[in-house]
């Protein structure tokens, strides 16, 4: 997929769900606006600019915000890679060094396996080059994203 075909891909789930996500929606003023999303080879990237109010302490990113933008990188691995929507079914996450709300965010999502419905993803929040949190998840495909943007089909 060249890289103008993934932003107008973004561009048209965000519509549709009149960009107000709270993970990605550019709409929503309190949300972590995940933006800048690129496909290499079969990794998603995105990235946000955290803000001072999603600390927990010292400035220190909280776990709740990490396991969010991992959620939603993992969700959109499947939108990129298969053009699949899916709804999250277990998420494993893994803090393995504090992230600062001080600098922007790279998260990076892909799918590992796909078993009919099922959608096996990994991820990671990279800081200083390092992943600093990972995300094993399943997810259930509810809907092609194609389907879902023509309206010929409403999510399960």
């Amino acid at each position: 997929m060249l890289p103008e075909d993934i932003a107008g891909l973004v561009d048209r789930v965000r519509r549709h769900y009149d960009d107000g996500c709270f993970a990605c929606g550019r709409e929503n003023p309190i949300g972590l606006q995940l933006d800048r999303f690129s496909l290499i080879d079969t990794t998603v990237e995105a990235w946000f600019e955290p803000r001072p109010d999603y600390r927990s302490f010292v400035g220190s990113l909280h776990g709740g915000i990490a396991a969010t933008a991992l959620d939603e990188i993992l969700a959109w691995a499947g939108i990129l890679n298969l053009g699949l929507m899916s709804v999250t079914a277990t998420l494993d996450i893994r803090y393995r060094s504090p992230l600062t709300t001080l600098h922007p965010i790279c998260v990076q999502g892909r799918i590992d396996d796909v078993s009919g419905r099922r959608l096996r993803a990994s991820g990671e929040l990279i800081s200083d080059g390092q992943a600093a949190v990972t995300a094993r998840g399943l997810y259930v495909a509810t809907v092609e994203v194609d389907d879902l943007l023509s309206g010929h089909t409403s999510e399960r």
